[in-house]
Parts: C-alpha cells; structure tokens; sequence
C-alpha cells in the first residue's frame, strides 16, 4: 500500500492520550447507566461546549484523540477499500444527516435520557470500528460519515495553531479529497469541489451544510426540552430556521456574487459566535462560574473569533467575484 510521509511518528503521549480517551468512553457510558444526572451534565454542560472552540484552534486536537478515531483505525490500516468521488459526497451527505438527526434529538432524549445515550453511543463505536475494518485508515468513518467532520471542517479552515496528525503519520490517499488530517484548513474547500466561485458550491453537500448550519444552530437553541412525543415539533422548528438560513445565504451569495473564499469563512464564524451566544448560560452554570459568567464566556469566544478572522482576513480580501 503506497504512502506519503506526512509527520514524524506519534509520540507516546498522543498514545497514551488515545488510550485515555477509550478508557474515558466506557467510564462515560457506564455513568451513564448508573449515574446518567452527573453523567449528563458533566458532559453537556462543561465537554461538548468546548469542542467548537477547540476546532477553531486546530480540529486534531480533537481528531488525534476522539475515542472513535481511535476505534475507527484499529482496522483500517489492514483495509484496502478507499473512497473517491460520488462515494466520498455521499458519505459527507449521511455525516450531516446523522448531525441533523442527532442533536435535536438532546430535546426529547439524549438530554436527560442517559442510558438510551449510553446505546447510541456504543452503537456509534461499533459503526466506527466497523467501517474501519471494511475501509481503509479514516476513509469508512472519520473522514465520511461522522457526524462531527462538517463541523471539523467548517471551524478548522483557520486554525490557530499547528498540530500534525498523530494517527496519520503518512497518507495513503484513503480519501480522495477533502481530509482534513492532509489538508488542515484547506479541507473545507476541497469538499465543495468545482464551482467554488460561482453559486453551485451551495448544492454540495458541504456547501449546503455552510449555508445551513447558522440556522441549525438558532434551531436547536429556540427549542426547549421535552418528552417523546415533542420530537415532531422540535425537527419541524429547526427544519424552519435552516431552510431560513438556506435561503437568505443563497440570496446573498447571488446577489453579491459571493466565492467560496468569502462565505466559507463568514459562515462558520457567524456559525461560532452563535453557538456561543446561546452556550454561554449553560457553560457558564456548568463550571460554576458567578453571575457574570456568561459574559466571561462570551468574552472568551470573541477573541477566539476576533484571532480567527485576522488569519482569514488576507484571504477573504483577496477573493475573487464569481
């Protein structure tokens, strides 16, 4: 199997991070079942709120680490099977379904439901470690189907620091295009393919996702929680405020004739700053900050973003129109 050197090897402390990051899987699942309130809220209220702002400073960070990576290359480096075109949009295509599904799901369930999380999040390792087994390296999971990629993607296209990939320290190819392990931040504009400075980007499925995703985000934070039978309710709210955002970013990219290297970055920012608008009370709570918690963090992301944009800034400037 043919390979380009990409990094020096992992060092043993991203191994042992790896490792850890297993072990912290299955002590989460177990909580889960046996003390799912702590469980619940150690992990939606002070875990998952941070993952946006480690993506903005470089997605491996998270990649390196991520349990399902890990189990998702337990088998690919014996794979052979990779992806490339159609299967490749395809795969991005499920991820997002996946994350749409998903999230609005805490509404009615994952949020204080934390046994049924434990077995979606067991099944979820076992469709990592099995695409892993069928395709090669990241190509069946990490960088296909996984719910998280888009966003990876579209936080990651300035990242703040540079992290090599510790699972990938050479690159066989096992993704044709778009991996954000070879290409960093430029993996955003590699998955809109051709078109990238004319309209039709919005129709790929990681362009649509761009100009879908502020939306999602208000969605999902406009609704609260409630049983089973809100679930309707809730899909039907955040279907709403994205097809709003669809079409006000199409309106906008026609009329100002917009290229991929100007709302690309503009989106996952605007994406950002919204999520942590409406993130700040609960991460806030969750860390047992004072009153003026929310603020503080709040604080925090816009000089996240504000750094953000100064190394996106020479870029977007020196766009071309479509």
């Amino acid at each position: 199997m043919t390979s380009i050197p990409l990094s020096a090897p992992p060092s043993r402390l991203w191994t042992v991070a790896q490792g850890t990051g297993v072990v912290l899987t299955l002590v989460l699942v177990s909580a889960l079942v046996l003390v799912p309130a702590v469980a619940l809220g150690v992990l939606w209220d002070m875990v998952i709120p941070l993952l946006p702002a480690v993506f903005l400073i470089n997605p491996m960070l998270w990649r390196n680490v991520c349990p399902l990576a890990t189990l998702n290359q337990v088998g690919g480096t014996r794979a052979e099977r990779k992806l490339k075109g159609g299967a490749l949009d395809g795969g991005w295509a499920v991820g997002i379904i996946l994350l749409v599904l998903m999230v609005p799901a805490r509404r009615f369930l994952f949020n204080e439901q934390g046994a049924v999380l434990a077995g979606t999040i067991v099944a979820v390792a076992l469709l990592a470690l099995g695409t892993g087994l069928v395709f090669s390296r990241r190509a069946g999971f990490c960088n296909s189907i996984c719910p998280v990629l888009p966003v990876e993607k579209l936080y990651g296209q300035f990242p703040l620091i540079t992290v090599p990939s510790a699972i990938c320290p050479d690159c066989n190819g096992c993704a044709a295009r778009g991996c954000v392990d070879l290409t960093g931040g430029r993996s955003m504009d590699q998955s809109v393919g051709r078109g990238h400075q004319g309209w039709r980007w919005l129709l790929t499925p990681m362009g649509g996702f761009a100009a879908l995703f502020p939306g999602f985000v208000i969605g999902y934070f406009t609704t609260i929680d409630g049983n089973l039978s809100t679930a309707p309710a809730v899909y039907g709210h955040v279907a709403l405020w994205m097809i709003g955002s669809g079409a006000v970013v199409a309106a906008l990219v026609l009329a100002f004739r917009l290229s991929t290297a100007v709302a690309l970055p503009l989106l996952g920012i605007l994406a950002l700053g919204l999520y942590y608008w409406y993130a700040a009370p609960g991460l806030a709570d969750g860390y047992g900050l004072p009153e003026l918690g929310p603020a503080v963090v709040r604080g925090l992301a816009l000089l996240l973003i504000t750094a953000w944009l100064v190394r996106a800034y020479p870029r977007i400037r020196s766009a071309p129109t479509a």
